[in-house]
């Protein structure tokens, strides 16, 4: 074997190596919407299921693109995206600061909370799995992440979902859910899609981004979902001034026994 070769041959397995253990996490955000959603009026800038900008989930202070963007150092903000789904309003790509981990985060269309939900059903059920290009990385997301979530209202209370779910999944997928009461509406679905739930909640919830991040930290930090439940307890109560304890009973992890 020549020198030439042996070197390609190195190059080419760190190459490999590199994008083997690259990780990705696909967000899920299904917009406020006080006309359509059966959720408690909010003012109407940040209640406007059609305006990403500056909405409650979105644009605000805590939404998702917001504090991912603008206030946290451990998340960078790759680019934006368009999507082929009418309902995704605004996708974007962000990048872990030391960690191979991207983040896509899709803000669907308030009104079509339902088929948000029914995405993220079948991504936790490995379905619907798609790649993104970027640079020279070639990124999976939807049924292919390493880590899916949901933030938004619990629509569950009130609409059905009608899935088929594939009964072998390519991986066991671990999934957040951030929504009122999901550990209770969503976990006939969870246990149908067979995923792994790391965290969700057991009482009313406002599902902002800093609870989310915390949740992420831990996922990144290959903790356990005890260590996880911990972390968006303490960032809950830190925000909310709820009382760590409240926000403690208000996190769970796993499915009830």
């Amino acid at each position: 074997m020549t020198k030439n070769l042996i070197i390609l041959l190195f190059f080419f397995t760190l190459f490999s190596k590199t994008h083997a253990e690259t990780k990705t996490i696909h967000v899920f955000v299904a917009l406020c919407d006080n006309e359509f959603q059966g959720v408690v009026p909010v003012p109407e800038k940040i209640g406007n299921g059609k305006d990403p900008k500056l909405n409650l989930y979105w644009g605000a202070g805590y939404g998702v693109k917001s504090f991912f963007k603008l206030k946290t150092k451990d998340w960078k903000f790759v680019k934006q995206f368009n999507s082929s789904n009418p309902f995704i309003l605004d996708r974007l790509l962000f990048k872990h600061s030391t960690k191979d981990v991207y983040l896509l985060a899709d803000a669907y269309d308030g009104e079509k909370i339902k088929t948000c939900t029914e995405d993220f059903l079948k991504a936790s059920n490995s379905q619907n799995g798609f790649a993104i290009k970027e640079n020279d990385l070639t990124l999976n997301f939807g049924g292919d992440s390493d880590l899916i979530a949901y933030v938004g209202h619990d629509g569950l209370m009130d609409f059905e979902v009608n899935i088929t779910y594939n009964k072998i999944n390519k991986k066991k997928r671990d999934v957040i859910i951030l929504a009122c009461f999901s550990r209770s509406y969503f976990s006939p679905e969870i246990r149908k899609a067979n995923a792994n739930p790391i965290l969700w909640t057991t009482h009313l919830m406002a599902p902002e981004a800093y609870t989310l991040k915390a949740a992420i930290d831990g996922w990144v930090n290959n903790e356990n979902g005890k260590q996880i439940d911990e972390r968006a307890a303490q960032a809950y109560h830190k925000y909310q001034k709820c009382g760590i304890k409240g926000a403690r009973n208000l996190f769970a992890t796993g499915f009830k026994n």
